[in-house]
């Protein structure tokens, strides 16, 4: 029997582009659910990275994998690189928008890609699955809404700091829906094996060392949701030995960004009515805190007892589904920092220039109070007149209600927003 398919929240901005564009590719990690959710749009479709066969045919003749009806899904389309150049020509010739769905989760060779297709094939990103995705949030804090200036409900917070560290032990891997925490565990480690083992390959086909890989990724692991400079990580995975040499861990990290294993954070760009300089550090995230802890060989039981390790993860946990529901939007999510020291953990900004601040905390009255506090110094310090004013200033919490405070600023809880 067919396995029944757990919408997403890019089906909606796929199904456009499909309307728009000759052909639409989806960039995301492995296992991701990109596949899932191809199938779900497609007529017909072929799997590159499951038939040797097929891939050896595609090689000779890349053309022989574009027939068939439309939408027509090429999974993993990077194992056969020259297929790119042909699903350009196919859209050129015409034949009406939707033709093709390509689904890659490597990026190839830069020169693979040096027909960019721009008005043919449209680049739509997908990321592991948003809390709302895989059932445990209730969507009742629209990020919509508040980019909208639109009041958000109020509702009771019932989610325990052990839920939280099982939700971020086991991510957002579609596969492991309805698996046990443990379960859902060893898969990811499994990944982050294959990663170090195998995956950084299929970028270039240049063989990286295992052990620096991981070296790297822990430095990564320990410094997630930080604006640790490369040399930082050169010093921390090199250890005893020496810093490595930080140009070797920049190819290392451009690697595991093209195979969409590390999404960093942008810092934002806006106009200050001030003097403070803006900081221009991204924040170095995974594209799934899971990972994170996989990487350091953690779990539930050492989180729990360090929540000063687990708030960072948390944090990357808000930043994901941040990620998911801001594109929904058209909009980006970037961080904010300057020079006098004030922070705000997240800016999502439309590509209309609606943007807001949000502050993530894991809970307690002293943390929520130091978030409002950054958010009102935030809303005083940008130029309104350049910028504009904040669509919403929001905290994201992990234990706590959802409100609205007498101040303005709104208080979601993780597991009650949505898109």
């Amino acid at each position: 029997m067919a396995e029944l398919y757990r919408p997403r929240i890019v089906d909606e901005e796929l199904a456009a582009r499909l309307g728009s564009a000759g052909a639409v590719l989806i960039e995301g990690p492995r296992a991701c659910g990109k596949t899932a959710t191809g199938r779900h749009h497609a007529a017909s479709e072929v799997l590159l990275d499951v038939d040797a066969g097929l891939r050896s045919a595609a090689e000779l003749e890349p053309g022989l994998v574009l027939e068939g009806p439309a939408p027509r899904l090429i999974d993993e389309w990077q194992s056969v690189p020259s297929i790119w150049n042909h699903v350009r020509r196919a859209a050129d010739m015409g034949g009406g928008s939707g033709r093709f769905i390509l689904t890659g989760s490597a990026v190839p060779p830069d020169d693979t890609t040096r027909h960019t297709g721009a008005g043919r094939v449209s680049r739509l990103a997908m990321r592991p699955m948003s809390l709302l995705e895989s059932g445990h949030s209730t969507g009742e804090s629209s990020l919509g809404a508040m980019l909208r200036s639109e009041p958000v409900p109020a509702h009771l917070g019932e989610t325990t700091v052990t839920d939280l560290v099982a939700l971020v032990c086991r991510g957002g891997w579609p596969g492991m829906v309805g698996a046990a925490t443990n379960q859902a565990q060893r898969f990811v480690r499994d990944y982050v094996e294959e990663i170090r083992r195998a995956d950084l390959r299929r970028v270039d086909g240049v063989r990286r060392d295992p052990v620096l890989v991981r070296r790297v990724l822990q430095s990564l692991a320990r410094n997630v949701a930080t604006e640790a400079a490369v040399s930082v990580i050169a010093a921390d995975a090199g250890g005893s030995s020496g810093p490595l040499h930080p140009e070797t861990v920049q190819s290392y990290l451009n690697a595991l960004e093209r195979v969409f294993v590390i999404e960093d954070q942008p810092a934002w760009s806006a106009h200050l009515r001030s003097r403070s300089r803006l900081r221009k550090s991204p924040k170095r995230h995974f594209v799934d805190p899971s990972l994170a802890v996989a990487a350091l060989r953690s779990g539930p039981d050492r989180l729990r007892v360090d929540l000063e390790s687990f708030g960072l993860l948390f944090e990357s946990l808000a930043v994901r589904d941040l990620r998911v529901y801001a594109q929904a939007h058209d909009a980006e999510v970037y961080h904010y920092r300057d020079n006098t020291g004030l922070e705000v953990d997240a800016i999502v900004e439309t590509a209309a220039g609606a943007w807001m601040g949000v502050e993530i905390k894991l809970g307690g009255e002293g943390p929520v109070e130091e978030g409002v506090r950054n958010l009102l110094k935030l809303r005083d310090r940008v130029d309104p007149e350049r910028t504009g004013p904040p669509a919403a200033l929001a905290v994201i919490v992990g234990v706590g209600h959802g409100y609205t405070r007498p101040d303005g600023v709104v208080l979601a809880p993780l597991t009650a927003l949505g898109p």
